[in-house]
């Protein structure tokens, strides 16, 4: 099977209220609908963007600014249903921090269906500012998606940099794994980037990046943001030799390419270098307990 797929780096603005918000998120998707996309992914934290209507003082806290989206979600919820409706896609539509209990938010990612499905996966581990904002809380459970695209799997942002979240996904049968991500230096950017090519090199996936950009100083969360949206690869026979099959540029605020599902599992099984069927050797006895040998 193939499918087409399209990331987005996505310019942060300053909407004035929800349906300003609402028509930057539908120019978003109908772009990537209109360069042949089947699936589309927009950047973590992307509803937080809404909060730019939100009275000054309230987009400047993050406390006031998670409290005063919560009503916002049900519209959020109908406009990312009814944009994967309208151009016939299955639509990761970035994280909604969504309260859990009171005050207490988790980042999480939807994934909609054309035919109006729509499932979510929490963020799992969070980065040094989401525990010291105090209203976040990390998500407990990881799941893989049944599509007619095929096993998906959501990472936001950092929990990429984890190898075992997307080992656990591919033993699940998961071949292509969502990284809404959102970076405000060019460090994390680039820690973002590595964790996404090492966890397709290493599982013999697809790994499909999107990317918040710009400066909005109105947000606490989205006032700096730097990276590029990205579509990664096994590196091996049939697939391009730095593993980057397309990444947004000067160009285009979107990476395209056609994933091909039938290629992916012929890699896997004739692999020049087996990473994903040989990983199961780093648990051999002497291998997996470290013995400690003194110079001394």
């Amino acid at each position: 099977m193939k499918l087409t797929v399209a990331s987005a780096r996505y310019a942060i603005g300053k909407p004035a209220d929800f349906d300003a918000f609402a028509a930057r998120v539908e120019a978003a998707v109908s772009s990537a609908a209109a360069a042949g996309a089947q699936l589309v992914v927009l950047p973590e934290y992307l509803a937080l963007e809404a909060a730019a209507g939100f009275a000054p003082e309230v987009r400047a806290d993050l406390a006031r600014s998670l409290a005063a989206l919560q009503p916002l979600h049900p519209a959020w919820e109908s406009l990312v249903l009814e944009l994967a409706r309208r151009y016939s896609v299955h639509l990761q539509p970035g994280t909604f921090l969504r309260e859990v209990t009171p005050g207490r938010y988790r980042n999480r990612a939807a994934l909609v269906s054309p035919e109006g499905r729509i499932v979510h996966q929490d963020k799992l581990v969070l980065t040094g500012y989401e525990r010291g904002a105090g209203a976040i809380e990390a998500g407990d459970a990881l799941h893989a998606f049944d599509t007619d695209l095929g096993r998906v799997g959501i990472l936001t942002c950092y929990d990429v940099e984890f190898p075992l979240h997307a080992r656990a996904l591919i033993e699940a049968g998961v071949r292509l794994i969502l990284v809404p991500s959102c970076t405000d230096t060019a460090a994390g950017a680039t820690r973002v980037g590595i964790g996404c090519q090492a966890r397709a090199m290493e599982n013999g996936v697809y790994v499909v990046r999107a990317v918040t950009s710009g400066t909005a100083d109105w947000s606490p969360v989205l006032d700096t943001n730097t990276g590029e949206a990205a579509i990664y690869t096994p590196i091996d026979r049939g697939f391009p030799a730095d593993g980057v099959l397309a990444r947004s540029g000067d160009a285009s605020n979107l990476a395209v390419a056609e994933l091909d599902s039938d290629l992916l599992e012929s890699a896997r099984r004739h692999a020049q270098v087996a990473i994903a069927g040989d990983w199961p050797t780093q648990a051999r006895p002497g291998v997996a307990e470290v013995d400690v040998v003194s110079l001394g």
